[in-house]
C-alpha cells in the first residue's frame, strides 16, 4: 500500500542576534525541496528580561511561534540551531530541554531524528563541541542523530573563513558580531536542511507501508 503521509519536520531555534535565525531560514528552504513534507520553524523561548535583551541590543524575536514539547512529540524530526555559550547551548536550550522531563518518561521522542545547527565568534570557538553538546540528551531520548557530514562541498574549505563541518551547518559571527553568514553557509545549511528531509522522508514512507 502507497504511503501518503506527510512527514512533519520542526526547525527549532535560539538566536540572539539574527546569526542562527539565517541559518534556520536556509534549512527550511533545503527541507522544503523535498515534496510531501511539512516544516515548521519555532522559536526557542527566552529566559532574559527584557531589559537585559536591551542592553545586549538582541535583535527583535522572529514572528514564528513559540516551541513546545507536544510539538516535539508529533513531527517526526527536527533540527535545532542555537549560538555557542562557551563551546556548549545557550541557558535557554538547558531550559527548554529541561522542561520536557515528561516526554522523557514517556519515551515520546524514542526514535525521532535530530541534527544541530550553531553558531560561534571565532572558527576555533566550539564549531564543532557546540553540535555535540546535545548528544547526550540524544541519548537519553534514544533520538537518532543525523550529522551532515561531508554532503556539502564547502565542508573542508580552508581558504576563507567559514563555517560548516561535518557536524552541521554553522556560522562565524565575529568577536562583535558583525559578520553575518555568507552565501557558502547558507548553501551548506539548504544541504542539510534536503538532506535530513529526504532521510526522514524516507523512513517514514517505509514504516508506514509495513
Amino acid at each position: 500500500m502507497t504511503n501518503t503521509r506527510t512527514t512533519k519536520i520542526a526547525i527549532p531555534y535560539y538566536s540572539t542576534y539574527t546569526h542562527v535565525y539565517q541559518l534556520a531560514k536556509a534549512i527550511k528552504e533545503g527541507v522544503e525541496k523535498v515534496p510531501n513534507v511539512e516544516v515548521t520553524l519555532y522559536r526557542i523561548p527566552e529566559t532574559l528580561p527584557k531589559e537585559v535583551l536591551e542592553k545586549l541590543h538582541a535583535a527583535p524575536p522572529s514572528e514564528d511561534p513559540e516551541i513546545t514539547g507536544e510539538i516535539l512529540a508529533q513531527v517526526d524530526g527536527f533540527l535545532i540551531g542555537y549560538p555557542t555559550r562557551f563551546g556548549s547551548f545557550p541557558a535557554q536550550v538547558k531550559t527548554f530541554i529541561d522542561s520536557l522531563g515528561g516526554l522523557w518518561y514517556a519515551k515520546s521522542l524514542y526514535g525521532k531524528f535530530a541534527g544541530t545547527f550553531v553558531s560561534t565568534s571565532s572558527q576555533h570557538g566550539g564549531q564543532e563541541t557546540t553540535h555535540l553538546s546535545l548528544i547526550n540528551w540524544f541519548a537519553h531520548n534514544a533520538i537518532n542523530y543525523v550529522p551532515l557530514g561531508y554532503a556539502s562541498p564547502h565542508v573542508g574549505e580552508d581558504q576563507e573563513l567559514l563555517g560548516g563541518s561535518p557536524y552541521g551547518a554553522s556560522t562565524v559571527t565575529g568577536p562583535n558580531g558583525a559578520r553575518q553568514p555568507n552565501e557558502k553557509e547558507l548553501e551548506t545549511a539548504r544541504i542539510q536542511g534536503e538532506n535530513f528531509a529526504k532521510l526522514v522522508s524516507t523512513y517514514v514512507k517505509g514504516t508506514d507501508s509495513e
